[in-house]
């Protein structure tokens, strides 16, 4: 479960952020999440009460984005979504291979008290 090494990474991030702003208690960590990032989103959350317990993130809230995959095709220029990671434009039948979003995994913001 690669999903407790990312919530590590975000845990580090996190206090670091509060640290810098003085903050004693981390209450809501928000992630940004792509469709295509390879991420299962209750593995994330089960990762998160892990990886936050005994620190001052223990008990915040994770609140997760979900971005969905667009593309942009070539020949007709017109965006879409890429349902299922499918890039096919519906309106010309090309195959994207420009992904305009989709792939996103970062720590949006914080709560600090």
């Amino acid at each position: 479960m690669h999903e407790l090494s990312l919530m590590d990474r975000v845990r580090e991030l996190a206090l670091a952020q509060a640290e810098g702003h003085g903050a004693s208690r981390i209450t809501a960590i928000r992630v940004r999440i792509g469709a295509l990032a390879g991420v299962d989103p209750d593995a994330l959350r089960f990762a998160h009460e892990v990886v936050m317990a005994d620190t001052i993130a223990a008990g915040s809230r994770l609140e997760l984005e979900l971005v969905a995959a667009l593309c942009q095709c070539a020949p007709c220029g017109s965006p879409f979504e890429a349902l299922d990671g499918v890039c096919l434009c519906p309106r010309c039948g090309a195959i994207s291979r420009e992904l305009l979003q989709g792939r996103e995994l970062e720590l949006a913001s914080l709560e600090l008290d």
